[in-house]
């Protein structure tokens, strides 16, 4: 069976985007994305747990039997997530006391676990691999985004404390819009986040319905002749 790298890659940046079109993960989605350290941490977490729980369960799909499967799974993930978490703790303390709990629900969040039960179940190693990946920066890309413009509109700033996740070289990447900006408390409240995603989900139908206008304005129209009629016997 031939595996279509380009559809994975596809999928997983835009056309099946796991928090555009699939709605996975909203709830860590939504609760940390208000500054783009926080999301950027968890984004990073998400797609390394999904790219080696991708790689682990295709190399054994052999092996698991069917009636055990969700469980098996559910233990993979589990164990990279609690090596993600030690990594943290090691690197990253402050951003792992940030991100609080939402790094252990990394086991439970729905992304992961279907990636590992739709495909790398059933695709060879290589595309399982491509496909974690994929899904994993879509992921980040949306909750980059989202968190960018709740800690733009909510502070007036961008890249605050992103010395917690790349060390002390990264305390001065701030950068303020305005100096006297008096924040929009909204932005940075959940609301904000409901209201942020929203809007992404927007843009993106509203770039697939463009896109999809241009598809069928260049495809040439296809000329039916008129039937010849037999009027004889």
């Amino acid at each position: 069976m031939s595996v279509d790298y380009r559809k994975i890659t596809l999928d997983g940046l835009w056309t099946n985007n796991p928090a555009l079109v699939q709605l996975l993960g909203l709830c860590p989605l939504l609760a940390v994305t208000a500054s783009v350290v926080n999301a950027l941490g968890l984004g990073l977490a998400s797609t390394l747990v999904l790219v080696s729980s991708n790689l682990t369960v295709s190399a054994f799909r052999k092996l698991v039997p069917e009636t055990v499967r969700l469980p098996i799974f559910v233990m993979i993930i589990a164990s990279f997530v609690t090596a993600i978490e030690l990594l943290m703790q090691a690197f990253t303390y402050e951003l792992y006391l940030i991100l609080g709990i939402f790094i252990p629900l990394i086991v439970t969040n729905c992304a992961i676990m279907g990636r590992a039960d739709a495909f790398a179940s059933k695709n060879p190693v290589r595309a399982s691999v491509l496909d974690g990946l994929m899904m994993g920066v879509g992921f980040t890309a949306v909750l980059v985004l989202l968190g960018g413009m709740r800690e733009l509109l909510g502070t007036g700033a961008l890249f605050s404390d992103m010395n917690l996740l790349f060390g002390e070289a990264a305390r001065n990447w701030k950068w303020l819009m305005f100096e006297d900006y008096p924040g929009f408390l909204f932005a940075i409240l959940p609301p904000g986040a409901f209201v942020g995603l929203g809007l992404l989900i927007a843009l993106k139908n509203i770039i697939d319905a463009r896109l999809e206008e241009r598809r069928k304005q260049q495809t040439p129209k296809t000329l039916t002749g008129s039937k010849r009629v037999r009027v004889t016997g």
